[in-house]
């Protein structure tokens, strides 16, 4: 992947995402405790462990981005799967945070905005099991440095998050260029105003890839 800045990235709240038609392959969920090869952090582990499950096609496809990385570097993953009422909460924390520090935003732009962030639950792709939010780690599990942390939001992060920021060192600059090389050569997307959060198959995906319908629809774990 060729990283490249740009002021206008098309956001989860962008009309066109919502218009793209849901459409289910069936493809079952994995619980990636159960995988060997993918190394899993437990820091937003729920007690039903819902957080480790993704498509089998996005574990195979992670497989595959690992297979391509460096010498000595691995995949960290850090969530999958996020219940419809766990995505709500996130996106409505967040939409109240900038409703303090904007009280001029209407509240349009504070839907935008919180978008950059948090997906609208309407179009969330962690729900469908397709979308993974991950960095790299050393071989031994040491996570290392992209830039910001996994999660940071554009206010807190001045921007840093986005992908494509330039106000990040030479050193996070290159590990987001590999980790994205690895992903996007397995097939998945970046959503860029996050660097750690990458999707098959729904409908961010379908709408880089102009696809009509989705891969996945939204599921829940059995």
């Amino acid at each position: 992947m060729t990283v490249v800045a740009t002021e206008d990235p098309v956001l989860l709240s962008d009309p066109r995402i919502a218009e793209i038609g849901w459409s289910d392959n069936r493809e079952p969920l994995v619980d990636l405790r159960d995988v060997v090869g993918l190394r899993l952090d437990r820091r937003l582990a729920d007690p039903r462990g819902e957080f480790a499950h993704l498509r089998r096609g996005v574990v195979r496809r992670l497989l595959a981005a690992q297979d391509a990385l460096p010498r000595g570097l691995e995949l960290l993953v850090i969530e999958g799967y996020r219940p419809p009422a766990l995505q709500q909460r996130y996106f409505d924390d967040y939409a109240a945070e900038l409703g303090v520090a904007h009280a001029d935003w209407e509240p349009s732009r504070r839907h935008v905005e919180a978008s950059k962030f948090v997906s609208p639950p309407e179009v969330a792709p962690h729900g469908t099991g397709g979308a993974v939010d991950l960095t790299l780690c050393t071989t031994s599990g040491v996570e290392l440095g992209l830039g910001t942390p996994v999660n940071a939001n554009p206010e807190a992060s001045h921007g840093a998050c986005y992908t494509a920021s330039a106000d990040v060192s030479p050193q996070a600059w290159e590990l987001r260029r590999v980790l994205g090389h690895a992903l996007g050569g397995a097939g998945l997307v970046n959503y860029p105003t996050e660097w750690w959060h990458w999707s098959y198959g729904e409908r961010y995906w379908a709408l880089v890839h102009g696809e009509p319908v989705t891969v996945y629809a939204p599921v829940s774990p059995r």
